[in-house]
């Protein structure tokens, strides 16, 4: 199986299976999200979304979240990973939101890069889930289920495992790709016994199919 028919059974696949993919982030709008995904970083979303609710309620702006001092902040994300250092970023993030973007969020990667806490994963995560654009944010899961399927080769980054996947995913669905993966490798394709059996991408997998010729 040559690498463009490799993609062309994981699109088919995911077009029948997974055709409403999306984050399972919970969020009402573009701030929202990008709190939720600053702190989803090494974090479940299932946490996240625990949290979240109260942050909204209190801070429902870039403006009142900007105005938060730590002691506040804190405690309602402390049960999250990294509690220090992302209530520093939450509050930094609002800061330069309303004196660069008008309270706003930006839509481009390279802006949203420029805020604190957000790198090219969370941007890459802003703009194509709300803005649609071909922007392949790349995770664990994606980094593993990308390298595990064949999809990327020799891959030893994540700037590398992006490059590889935009270049062989059609641009119109690259910001659908993403939650395949991403969902892919949260429920099926795990890091720790992966559940072989019960996927549908088999057929397609080198390392299923590496690990059955050792067999």
């Amino acid at each position: 199986m040559t690498k463009q028919q490799r993609y062309q059974f994981v699109i088919d696949y995911f077009l029948i299976h997974a055709p409403d993919a999306e984050t399972e982030l919970l969020y009402d709008n573009p701030f929202q999200l990008l709190v939720a995904v600053i702190l989803s970083a090494q974090c479940t979303d299932k946490r996240v979304n625990l949290t979240t609710p109260t942050i909204f309620e209190k801070y429902p702006t870039a403006e009142r979240l900007s105005k938060a001092n730590f002691d506040d902040l804190f405690p309602l994300i402390k049960s999250i990973s990294y509690p220090n250092n992302k209530t520093k970023h939450l509050i930094g993030m609002a800061i330069r939101l309303v004196e660069n973007f008008s309270g706003k969020v930006p839509m481009t990667v390279d802006e949203l890069m420029l805020l604190p806490g957000v790198g090219r994963k969370t941007a890459n995560v802003i703009t194509s889930v709300i803005d649609d654009q071909p922007n392949m944010a790349v995770d664990t899961h994606v980094f593993r289920v990308s390298a595990r399927l064949g999809l990327t080769t020799n891959a030893t980054t994540p700037l590398a495992t992006e490059k590889q996947l935009i270049k062989y995913f059609p641009k119109k669905l690259i910001f659908k790709a993403h939650h395949w993966l991403i969902l892919h490798g949260r429920y099926v394709c795990t890091a720790r016994s992966p559940k072989c059996d019960k996927c549908g991408l088999n057929a397609a997998c080198k390392y299923f199919n590496n690990k059955n010729r050792k067999i």
